[in-house]
């Protein structure tokens, strides 16, 4: 009884009870309806041809009397597949006609006989039941015509089409049950190894996936589009776990240093210039916190999507130019060139504020890290076209760029060159550039300026006027 009341806890076995029955009511319903159909057809087709018969032997009994009557009858009673011809006298023995005895009592109403009666004709060797359906009249001189029909072939063709129904039902029903059997044996598997693969999951181990059988059906669509969440829920996690280490590591050192600072301003006595000197440290450093607390903020609300309602149709090209104008003071104060090629009229799908931000940045690590190697004067070059449908943006200077090999490593948060580890920064810009990227399904890519850094992001197509 449990194994039976687990057994009815499956879907599957409650969906194919159900529907099993469903059909099986419509199959019984149709095999009724058409039965009952047949039947009234026949018995329509019976009645129509016994009320013709009757009409025609009623005119000869009119014009041409009794003798014509039963010598007609004769005549159509030899005939094959003759109908039922009986003419008796009031109390019911039979005078004429191709019947040789008739069940009792047929012969004593007037009207039609509703229901089957049976009857023996001369020639029924085989001694079968036959039956038959018949209407009796009462001529004029008291005497009584019966003209009927058998029904013994209708009857077989109904039965015929009730035992077609049936088998067919029947079939129904099996082949259901087989389906269940090995369709959803295998489905019920495929559930229970899922089930299987979440346990493990739950319990802690982060590598295992739902598995894929690699029909390409529902459950294989279903299992990649989870095992990629899953995917995405252990890089969130990652990304969590490197952000707490790196909080942890590269912020003790400025906070260690507003320390000191506050600790040896308090060891001076009476000096206002160091103590203004160290409010001063300590106002910068905390801005730099700030800075960084601010960065770490944004990438988080990037990468959660929060900001995606904001998403609509920008021209990247004002935008672009908008910055560059911007960074223009701070370049020439640097000696630094900046360049520009920047198609008009590019429309990309985005938020204003985070491609501004991305731009930004880009600009603002080329002056930090940019400058050129073999000459005083250096130069950062921004170009913005239209290729092939997709907007392209490059931002490349001639500093001394990124070694082989690190190139994944600068996109993650707080990862700084050893080289850059002297200017100020956080390892922060890049992280929020590559998370602006994917917010706005733009490829990220870092190529090699020869000297210098090439930054390249290629938006995906849009309707764009040039």
């Amino acid at each position: 009884m449990q194994r039976l009341r687990k057994l009815f806890s499956i879907t599957a076995v409650r969906l194919t009870i159900l529907y099993s029955l469903l059909f099986g009511a419509t199959a019984l319903g149709l095999i009724f309806y058409v039965t009952a159909g047949t039947v009234k057809i026949l018995k329509q087709q019976v009645t129509v041809s016994i009320n013709e018969e009757l009409k025609e032997l009623s005119e000869i009994y009119e014009e041409l009397g009794l003798n014509s009557t039963i010598s007609a009858l004769e005549v159509r009673s030899r005939a094959p597949g003759a109908n039922l011809y009986i003419v008796s006298n009031p109390a019911g023995q039979i005078l004429a006609g191709n019947v040789l005895d008739l069940e009792t009592g047929v012969m004593n109403k007037i009207g039609w006989t509703y229901h089957p009666f049976s009857y023996t004709r001369f020639d029924n060797s085989k001694k079968d039941e036959l039956l038959a359906l018949a209407r009796i009249v009462e001529l004029p001189n008291g005497m009584r015509l019966l003209i009927g029909r058998d029904i013994g072939e209708p009857e077989k063709f109904r039965h015929l089409i009730f035992n077609a129904l049936a088998l067919a039902l029947g079939s129904m029903v099996t082949l259901g049950v087989l389906a269940w059997f090995f369709v959803g044996r295998r489905i019920l598997k495929r559930v229970d190894s899922v089930a299987h693969s979440t346990d493990r999951i739950m319990s802690g181990d982060r590598d295992e996936r739902l598995p894929i059988s690699g029909s390409g059906d529902e459950f294989d669509r279903l299992s990649n589009r989870l095992n990629s969440m899953l995917d995405r829920i252990n890089l969130l996690d990652e990304g969590l776990k490197q952000v707490s280490d790196n909080i942890a590591h590269d912020l003790k050192t400025p906070l260690t240093r507003i320390r000191n600072t506050v600790e040896a301003s308090l060891v001076t006595r009476n000096n206002n210039s160091k103590h203004r000197e160290a409010l001063e440290n300590v106002l910068t450093e905390s801005e730099n916190l700030i800075k960084t607390f601010n960065a770490l903020l944004m990438i988080s609300q990037v990468e959660s999507g929060s900001t995606t309602a904001q998403m609509k149709q920008q021209n990247l090209s004002e935008i672009i130019k908008d910055i560059v104008e911007l960074y223009e003071p701070a370049a020439e104060e640097q000696n630094f060139e900046l360049r520009s090629d920047i198609a008009s009229g590019l429309i990309v799908n985005g938020n204003r504020e985070l491609l501004s931000q991305m731009i930004s940045n880009l600009i603002d690590n080329a002056l930090k890290y940019g400058k050129s190697v073999d000459s005083d004067q250096s130069s950062i070059r921004i170009e913005a076209t239209l290729s092939g449908g997709n907007v392209s943006v490059s931002i490349a200077d001639h500093g001394a760029g990124i070694p082989e090999g690190a190139n994944g490593k600068v996109l993650q948060r707080f990862f700084r060159l050893e080289q850059s580890r002297s200017l100020p920064g956080s390892g922060l810009g890049l992280a929020l550039v590559n998370a602006i990227a994917k917010m706005h399904f733009a490829t990220l890519t870092l190529g090699d300026n020869k000297p210098g850094l090439n930054v390249g992001i290629n938006f995906p197509s849009i309707n764009n006027s040039v």
